[in-house]
């Protein structure tokens, strides 16, 4: 196994699937609609998990932070029955709007190629 890829990440990927598994199937929380989880970062000792997250609906991502951060606790205690860890790291939900800004940025870099080709 290459040592690159260390224990945390192996545990963040872990999480990350099982999390959104869960989200899927679990939670019933009607603030948390379609969410995607986009990465998981785990701290080197294990005791918190940063979980950055993408929802369909950008109208309404602080609800569903709200809601998903409501069931943190759950999530954390279900997790806890599906991996295997000493202590199950503790759950911090983080909205990620990369995809949005990067959509933004490339029709701006499209009106600025298509500004520059009318000019020529």
């Amino acid at each position: 196994m290459p040592y690159d890829y260390s224990r945390t990440d192996r545990i963040g990927e872990q999480i990350k699937r099982e999390l959104a598994l869960l989200i899927r199937t679990e939670v019933k929380d009607p603030r948390v609609g379609m969410v995607s989880i986009l990465d998981v970062v785990v701290t080197k000792d294990l005791t918190q998990a940063k979980v950055y997250f993408d929802t369909i609906e950008q109208n309404k991502r602080e609800e569903c932070q709200r809601g998903l951060t409501r069931a943190a606790g759950f999530l954390r205690s279900a997790l806890s029955r599906t991996i295997q860890l000493r202590n199950t790291p503790a759950l911090i939900f983080i909205y990620d709007d990369t995809e949005q800004k990067a959509n933004e940025l490339s029709v701006l870099i499209d009106k600025a190629i298509l500004s520059d080709q009318k000019d020529n």
